[in-house]
């Protein structure tokens, strides 16, 4: 009894302050949270740490984790008891075209998920998240002015296949088209709807090969690998859903958010780093750290280290965000080990931190406060309002650079020095670059980037 009490006093501490209408534990509607993955290592930690971070963020409801596999996956795989399960048909190697193209799998296992999961027919509200992502508070589908017929979701501003011939080539309604992606937060009779058009819209972009161009889709690889992205734009616009579009409720660790927004969501699908420290999801791609006793990520700097690095109080938030999104993940395998009866870790320094009350405390369930949202309707109006209350114009940073070594020393020397200097506003490295040469570069990474057509060789005089 005593552990009973315990355990709805902690509850209550994570929803205290969410609000003031209703208990998240008791909302009147139903929700459900899904999330795919395929059956290899690199989803399986990625796995641990979105689970455990749905556990201690307080978030509602139950969550599924849609596992696509092939019969010979499946008979060599450790990972079936890592969350709530439904097995999906693996759609990685495409049944008629033969096509390898695994992102297909979320559209598709949401879809069979839909069709043959007794969850679906008793819930209201389903929110959809990645893999790679952490969850820092309670997403609740009404708090976040979710409506049936206006789901939310997060910007997603490279989609440029929106603007372009794209769109009016995959959709009726290309005027419809949001470019968002990330958290999708669905009224069940929408997701239903458009569940159908995600997946064949998501076979008709990936099939789509002669419109696979950077300049066409802004996948920097253009190798046609976001197809699914624009499969749920264009599904989304063939069923007449606008979204309500926000940038605030995720951020990629690395990225500074708004002043008074909290992010409930870290998405670390690109490489971060502080100070001399980085990480880079990719480097783990075959990665059994699940399954190795003691092992976890490498450490990060200790937040007191980042106090010293960074007086720029919005930079020292970002790396603050940056630090919790790692520390998250090693806490989570940590605890995976001890739940699977691994021996007690010796003690370091850096364990007793993820065990300490400050770390406790650093990670409390946040709420995300006030929302900036991009809608078509209220795009000129949140502008003018963010103009009135900022000290000084919009200011952009442009610099010029090629997909060569030569530049990218530079561009590290560059990028460098503009966050050490406290220059305003955003930066962007406009990338001039051949498909030949996009197709070996490997500093995409090395700064926030607007991939150009390369110039170089002048296309009417061959200069």
């Amino acid at each position: 009894m005593e552990n009973l009490v315990i355990w709805v006093f902690f509850l209550g501490v994570f929803t205290i302050g969410f609000s003031q209408e209703f208990d998240v534990e008791e909302a009147p509607y139903r929700i459900h949270t899904l999330f795919s993955v395929e059956c290899n290592n690199y989803f399986d930690w990625q796995t641990v740490g979105i689970m455990h971070s749905y556990r201690k963020s307080g978030h509602p409801g139950p969550i599924t984790r849609l596992l696509s596999c092939t019969e010979e996956e499946k008979s060599v795989y450790r990972g079936f008891d890592l969350a709530p399960t439904m097995e999906v048909p693996s759609m990685s190697r495409h049944p008629r075209t033969g096509d390898w193209y695994p992102a297909i799998n979320k559209p598709a296992g949401v879809l069979h998920w839909l069709q043959h999961s007794e969850d679906a027919n008793n819930v209201d509200w389903v929110v959809i998240l990645d893999a790679d992502m952490i969850i820092r508070g309670p997403i609740v589908p009404w708090e976040l002015g979710a409506e049936k017929g206006r789901p939310v979701a997060q910007y997603y501003g490279y989609l440029i296949g929106c603007d372009n011939i794209l769109a009016m080539l995959h959709t009726k309604h290309p005027e419809l088209c949001d470019k968002v992606g990330g958290l999708l937060v669905f009224h069940i009779d929408d997701l239903r709807a458009m569940a159908p058009f995600w997946l064949s819209k998501t076979e008709e972009v990936r099939e789509d090969r002669a419109h696979w161009a950077t300049n066409i889709t802004g996948d920097i690889y253009g190798t046609g690998w976001i197809s699914e992205m624009y499969g749920y734009s264009f599904g989304a616009a063939e069923v007449g859903l606008r979204h309500k579009i926000t940038d605030d409720l995720m951020i990629y660790p690395g990225y500074i958010p708004r002043q008074d927004v909290e992010p409930i969501l870290l998405h670390y699908g690109l490489p971060f780093t502080v100070g001399n420290w980085s990480f880079t999801k990719l480097d783990h791609h075959e990665d059994g750290i699940v399954y190795e006793c003691g092992r976890l990520f490498p450490e990060p700097p200790f937040p007191r280290e980042v106090n010293i690095l960074e007086t720029h109080p919005g930079k020292r938030r970002g790396l603050m965000l940056s630090l919790e999104c790692m520390n998250t993940l090693n806490e989570a395998l940590l605890l995976h080990h001890n739940a699977r009866g691994c021996p007690k870790p010796k003690w370091t320094r850096y364990l007793s931190f993820l065990k300490s009350r400050t770390f406790a405390e650093l990670t409390q369930p946040k709420v995300p406060g006030d929302i900036n949202w991009l809608s078509v309707e209220s795009q000129g109006e949140q502008d003018m309002a963010d103009e009135a209350v900022k000290p000084y114009p919009k200011i952009h940073t442009l610099f010029s650079a090629e997909c060569t070594p030569y530049f990218d020393w530079q561009t590290v020397g560059f990028m460098h020095s503009f966050r050490l200097s406290g220059q305003p506003g955003n930066v962007t490295r406009l990338l001039s670059c051949t498909d030949e040469d996009l197709k070996n570069y490997e500093g995409h990474d090395l700064a926030p980037t607007h991939y150009v057509p390369s110039m170089s060789i002048h296309p009417l005089t061959g200069d």
